[in-house]
């Protein structure tokens, strides 16, 4: 009788589960951060034994979720970019496609400094924050930002606040596209003035179809 391993269809099988159960702590640890493994393992549609078999414990699925984070975050950047935009507005661009992946794993945010540390946020942030040091220290140099700050310390800053407003987007007093604000807030503390800011951000919008807020 002829053996049939079944290979290719297991691991196809093995990558489905993966991807469902990360998919799924994505959505309960935003719903509650202190979710159990019993529960995303109920709402991914696996048994306990299959979520283990991917992730041994909660630390190592948070650190799977950052991972993920960190490569949307590239990829976010690589749609992005446009040869030949000028600093702010290469600016705005890069903070708006992070403002989306941002907005998705808002919740990984908190969680990340708890599980991981402030390194451990820092790393999956750094594809983002080397080529924001490279726009603001080319955006210096043709006088478009300010130079009260080396374009390392400012990326820093920029970071910081960025997160901040993640972490806070959709709590009082925000409406609508919070995508908008949070672009125009970071050119404004780039040092374009707030005017120039929004007006940069709106033509981005506009060019790639999409509503005012």
């Amino acid at each position: 009788m002829t053996k049939l391993t079944g290979g290719a269809p297991q691991r196809s099988h093995a990558r489905s589960n993966r991807a469902r159960i990360l998919a799924a702590a994505r959505r309960e640890l935003s719903r509650d951060p202190e979710a159990s493994i019993e529960d995303i393992a109920r709402a991914a549609g696996v048994v306990r034994r299959t979520l283990y078999g991917h992730f041994q414990n909660r630390q190592i699925l948070i650190e799977a979720l950052a991972e993920e984070a960190g490569q949307a975050v590239e990829q976010a950047f690589t749609e992005a970019r446009r040869p030949g935009a000028d600093p702010a507005t290469a600016m705005a661009r890069m903070t708006l496609a992070v403002w989306g992946v941002g907005d998705r794993y808002r919740m990984l945010i908190s969680l990340a400094r708890r599980d991981l540390g402030e390194e451990g946020v820092r790393a999956v942030l750094s594809p983002a924050r080397e080529e924001t040091i490279s726009i603001l220290r080319r955006g210096q140099e043709e006088g478009v930002f300010a130079r009260h700050l080396p374009a390392p310390v400012l990326a820093q800053a920029l970071e910081a606040f960025l997160l901040s407003l993640v972490e806070n987007s959709g709590g009082p007093g925000w409406t609508g596209d919070t995508a908008e604000p949070a672009a125009t807030a970071a050119l404004v503390a780039a040092g374009i003035a707030p005017a120039d800011a929004a007006r940069r951000v709106r033509a981005i919008l506009d060019e790639d179809g999409r509503t005012p807020a």
